[in-house]
């Protein structure tokens, strides 16, 4: 390639700097505050309409279904399979993204298309939950309101946690959290995920500890995790359909949760979110395990 031709690359670059700094779109180091906003994962977008910002959204990612007010926002893709150039079509004069938001090349286009990228931090826990409200509010220019709404949720958090806790005397309940059962392969969460947060959270304990994030499990392994619930997002396919794939699978169904048809479904963003409805998914999840127990 010689030097006249450019790569693809350094095209799209070129390209996506002219967009971003068309006339009219943003001022270099402008000090106001940000009114194109551009939000990427679900747990951002929700704390930015927590914050009431939600004016300043042009965009928002395929995750970001919640509230339902912000499906109404143009879609710029799946997070992780972003393209720089549909969301630089948005003219953002910001973008806050959750951590793991990609592919590594589309935020290095966006990065370098000189708008603001602001990284925030993703986690499972309850101080996690509070780090992220206070990341975008003070992405947003917003820190104030970000420590009261943080501060709020915190100790929400803190009464759901002690509502969900396990009475003394009862060992808490053995959860396995199946991501996928594609091909008949059980996809389940090990330690370490989102999944493994919450399940703590609610006052329960993760029925495989062997091995960190995402794994099938081989069909011994089913067996030997034991789990007394079984806990699945709800991808709108109906309860029913399911339970047939949990109990009709081998070896889930000589688990005591198949046995006893003690299987949770629950709506992921709000599972896995870890924002301002964190609190209220610790005591849904809470209360379906005991339901199920």
């Amino acid at each position: 390639m010689s030097a006249a031709q450019p790569s693809r690359r350094a095209a799209l670059a070129m390209g996506a700097a002219a967009l971003a700094l068309a006339p009219g779109l943003r001022r270099a180091f402008a000090t106001e505050p940000a009114r194109r906003i551009v939000s990427i994962g679900g747990a951002v977008t929700e704390i930015v309409f927590a914050l009431g910002e939600q004016d300043r959204l042009v965009g928002r990612d395929a995750t970001s279904t919640h509230p339902p007010e912000a499906e109404a926002l143009p879609d710029v893709g799946y997070m992780r399979a972003l393209s720089s150039e549909g969301v630089l079509s948005l003219r953002p004069d910001l973008i806050v993204a959750a951590e793991g938001a990609g592919p590594p090349e589309a935020v290095a286009l966006l990065r370098e298309a000189a708008v603001p990228f602001a990284t925030i931090p993703e986690g499972h826990d309850r101080a996690a939950v509070a780090a992220k409200i206070r990341a975008v509010a003070d992405a947003l220019g917003a820190p104030e309101r970000g420590a009261a709404l943080a501060a709020e949720v915190d100790a929400a958090l803190a009464r759901a946690m002690a509502q969900a806790a396990a009475p003394d005397g009862q060992s808490p309940a053995r959860v396995l959290f199946i991501l996928s059962m594609q091909g008949g392969r059980v996809l389940a969460s090990g330690r370490g995920t989102g999944a493994d947060g919450i399940i703590a959270l609610a006052g329960a304990v993760n029925a495989v500890d062997a091995f960190e994030g995402y794994k099938p499990l081989t069909d011994e392994a089913v067996i030997a995790a034991a789990p007394d619930v079984i806990l699945m997002m709800d991808r709108g396919e109906g309860h029913e359909a399911a339970r047939r794939d949990v109990v009709g699978h081998a070896a889930l169904a000589l688990t005591p949760a198949a046995r006893a048809g003690r299987l949770v479904r629950l709506d992921g963003l709000l599972l896995l979110g870890f924002g301002p409805r964190t609190p209220q998914a610790i005591s849904v999840l809470a209360s379906a395990l005991a339901d199920a127990g």
